[in-house]
């Protein structure tokens, strides 16, 4: 009697045959080699590996180690430069035609608040973003920006920088 690990295999075993003849050897350019080719072993590591029970759990966790700050205040000059260059801007992208025909680049640094309502910075404190990107509107009744697809309040604007260098005269110079 032949043994099946460490149990004895009987006689009338239906699979005998299969089994003793053993794993199976492909060469290696025959015929089920090259239909069934041998997996990655990140991807058959990928297979094996836990699903995600709790969904959104990582991510709440790492929310929590976000660092937000206060917001600062700009001084009279800071204000001054930046209304400076948003009438740059508005008259660079007047309407939407001089906006495509200009495609000013520009990085703006704003500020956002905390939106997480479980965070203890919830409404008192938020953190600074940039964003670069082609500047398509200033609309001085509504007082935002458009970047890219992004609205920007005035209030939140800490800085403007010009990239496209084409009026960095202007941009640069100071207001007597």
């Amino acid at each position: 009697m032949s043994a099946i690990g460490v149990m004895a295999m009987p006689a009338d075993f239906r699979y005998r045959d299969v089994f003793l003849r053993g794993k199976p050897q492909h060469d290696l350019y025959d015929a089920f080699r090259i239909r069934h080719p041998r997996m990655d072993t990140g991807k058959r590591a990928k297979i094996f590996s836990p699903f995600d029970a709790l969904k959104g759990f990582n991510e709440a966790v790492a929310s929590k180690n976000v660092q937000y700050t206060d917001r600062t205040e700009l001084t009279e000059e800071d204000r001054k430069r930046l209304n400076r260059q948003l009438h740059i801007l508005k008259g660079l992208t007047f309407n939407s035609r001089m906006a495509r025909a200009n495609r000013v680049v520009i990085s703006v640094t704003y500020y956002v608040p905390c939106s997480d309502e479980n965070n203890e910075a919830y409404g008192l404190r938020g953190q600074y973003q940039t964003l670069t990107g082609v500047c398509w509107n200033v609309d001085e009744h509504f007082h935002t920006i458009l970047v890219d697809r992004v609205r920007i309040s005035f209030d939140d604007l800490i800085r403007i920088e010009n990239n496209t260098g084409v009026f960095q005269k202007d941009w640069e110079a100071k207001e007597p």
